[in-house]
């Protein structure tokens, strides 16, 4: 069964002037054809409020920002700090060092002053036992003549 022109378009002239009547009433209902002043001022208070919001929003991005530049701000002085701290640890090292070194060339001098000592006692030694020796076998070829010249 095929559709005859003269019925698609009676059929084209109903369906059409049907739904402009009920189009612009169902447009009107859903605000969505032309705007009433209530749904623009609707509009605009909502465009205030999202406005209103970003700006807020922007405010607290900002504080954070700062609050981080602060942060970073004491991170770095600690980080100052502590290199002072670093530094000084490094010259008490230091002092160290040379107090160390100190009694390193104290304890040399000792050694070489007792060196000394030892040498001066063993030069004696050897000078007493040279004497002792001396005086014993002049003692001794003394008493061996007295005691061959006896009669």
């Amino acid at each position: 069964m095929s559709i005859q022109s003269s019925d698609l378009e009676f059929v084209t002239e109903h369906v059409s002037e049907h739904v402009k009547r009920h189009l612009t009433e169902w447009l009107a209902e859903r605000n969505l054809g032309k705007s009433s002043p209530m749904y623009e001022m609707e509009i605009r208070e909502r465009i205030v409020r999202v406005e209103e919001e970003l700006r807020h929003q922007r405010e607290l991005m900002k504080q954070g920002f700062e609050q981080m530049e602060k942060r970073f701000e004491q991170i770095d002085k600690r980080f100052e700090q502590i290199d002072k701290r670093f530094e000084q640890m490094e010259k008490r090292f230091e002092q160290m060092e040379k107090r160390f070194e100190n009694i390193d060339q104290h304890f040399e001098q000792m050694e070489r002053s007792l060196d000394a000592r030892f040498e001066n006692m063993n030069r004696r030694l050897d000078r007493f036992m040279i004497w002792s020796f001396g005086l014993t076998v002049t003692m001794a070829g003394t008493v061996i003549t007295v005691l061959k010249s006896w009669p």
